[in-house]
C-alpha cells in the first residue's frame, strides 16, 4: 500500500476529490492511504500561528519552520518514503517523476500558502516539485494533481493493458485519437477503418495517428 500524508492549513479543500472516482475506490481497497495533516495543529502559540512577516522587510507573510518541522516529526516514516516541498522552485512534475514515486511506500507532501517558506523549510526535505510555471494560491491542487497521477499507477489501481496505451507511457507518447457511439455526429464521420473490423488495419491506423509531443 502506498500512504501519501498532505500537510496543509486548509485540510477541507481535500474533502471532495478524494471522495470521488478512481481515488475513492483505490482508498475502499486498502490499495492507497491518504492521511491529512494540518500543520497549524503543531504552532505552540495561543493563535496556532504558522506565518510571520519576512526579515528585510517586504510583501506577504512567509511560513514557519517550526510547525512544519513538529509536523513531520510526528508522522512516522515508512521504509520507503520520500519528502516533497510543492514549490515553483521545484523539478517540473511529469509522469516519469509519477512513476518513480509510485513505487514508494510513503510520499509526504508539504504544501505551502501565502508567499512561501521560511527557506529552511528546504532543509527537511528529500525533493522539491512543481506542476508548472505558472503561480497558485496555494500548493493544495498540486498536491491532488500528484496524489492522481502516482496513485493510478499504484498496481491494481487501473487495468495495465488501459495503462500500456495512455498518454505519456512512453517517453514523449501522446495517444491515437479515440471515437465512440454515434458513427456520425452533425456530419463529422468516425473513420471507416475503425469499424471495418479489421483489427491489424486498426493497428496500424492507430500507430500512424501516435506522436510525440
Amino acid at each position: 500500500m502506498l500512504q501519501f500524508d498532505i500537510l496543509t492549513i486548509f485540510p477541507a479543500i481535500f474533502d471532495s476529490y478524494f471522495k470521488e472516482s478512481i481515488i475513492k475506490r483505490a482508498l475502499e481497497k486498502k490499495l492507497i492511504k491518504i492521511n491529512i495533516h494540518n500543520f497549524r495543529d503543531f504552532a505552540k502559540d495561543k493563535h496556532k500561528t504558522v506565518d510571520d512577516r519576512p526579515y528585510g522587510g517586504g510583501p506577504g507573510m512567509i511560513l514557519k519552520v517550526e510547525p512544519i518541522y513538529r509536523c513531520l516529526a510526528n508522522i512516522k516514516r515508512k521504509k520507503k518514503s520520500k519528502i516533497v516541498l510543492l514549490t515553483p522552485k521545484g523539478k517540473t512534475f511529469n509522469q516519469k517523476i509519477a512513476s518513480t514515486l509510485s513505487k514508494l511506500n510513503q510520499l509526504i507532501l508539504i504544501c505551502g500558502r501565502y508567499e512561501g517558506f521560511d527557506e529552511r523549510v528546504r532543509k527537511l526535505v528529500d525533493q522539491e516539485i512543481s506542476i508548472g510555471d505558472y503561480v497558485l494560491t496555494g500548493g493544495e491542487l498540486p498536491a491532488m494533481v500528484i496524489v492522481d497521477a502516482v496513485a493510478r499507477l499504484v498496481p491494481g489501481i487501473i487495468e495495465a493493458e488501459s495503462l500500456a496505451e495512455e498518454t505519456f507511457y512512453k517517453k514523449g507518447y501522446i495517444e491515437y485519437p479515440q471515437y465512440t457511439r454515434p458513427e456520425v455526429f452533425k456530419n463529422l464521420r468516425v473513420p471507416k477503418v475503425l469499424l471495418s473490423g479489421d483489427h491489424k488495419k486498426i493497428r496500424e491506423w492507430r500507430k500512424r495517428y501516435e506522436r510525440k509531443k
